[in-house]
């Protein structure tokens, strides 16, 4: 198998990297895979430390309560789902939504409904191929305005991994103002990962 060799500086010392080429290269549903299950490590710490009995609260009267918050983080993965396998959704159909995600009242139940959404979102990425992430597109509605046409692999990565990502540094916000430990994510948080 050939390789490559690239030359690096560090504090003065010559390193050699050799990289194999793979002689196969890594399919974008693989790609894909490994972010959603770097991204669900930390949504489940975060999860984890949710209060309960707060579901209500809410820091600012045009936020989202704690509650709602923290279900829509754990349920995200499973959009997935809808992004693979319909070619559109509506968010604010005609006639009021269709779904609404379920409720619960202790983070046990909670982290179940992570844990199956991220089973299901896991599932449908294994079953799809990149021609179909590529050559396809995945529209977003509101009351049957467009608000986004997309290729699916474009829709996963902005609609499902960048929004769950998003919503999940919102909620450790949340954590924060009401005294719960803040797990490290990317690094050491104020509260653990430091030495």
């Amino acid at each position: 198998m050939p390789s490559k060799i690239f030359r690096s500086e560090s504090h003065g010392t010559r390193h050699l990297t050799v990289l194999k080429e793979r002689q196969h290269p890594m399919k974008v549903t693989e790609l894909l895979l490994a972010e959603l299950d770097r991204e669900a490590a930390g949504i489940r710490k975060t999860l984890e430390r949710v209060p309960e009995g707060k579901n209500d609260w809410k820091p600012h009267e045009k936020s989202m309560p704690l509650g709602a918050l923290a279900t829509l983080v754990a349920n995200i993965p499973a959009w997935l789902d809808m992004v693979v396998n319909m070619d559109e959704l509506d968010i604010n159909p005609a006639g009021g939504p269709k779904f609404r995600p379920p409720d619960w009242k202790t983070r046990q139940d909670l982290i179940q409904q992570f844990e199956a959404s991220l089973k299901k979102g896991r599932e449908v990425l294994q079953k799809t191929t990149d021609d179909h992430l590529f050559n396809t597109k995945w529209k977003l509605l509101s009351g049957g305005k467009v608000m986004s046409d997309q290729q699916r692999y474009v829709a996963i990565r902005d609609g499902v991994l960048n929004h769950m990502a998003h919503h999940r540094g919102q909620l450790t916000v949340y954590l924060r103002l009401n005294e719960a430990k803040v797990p490290a994510l990317y690094g050491p948080s104020a509260d653990e990962g430091r030495s």
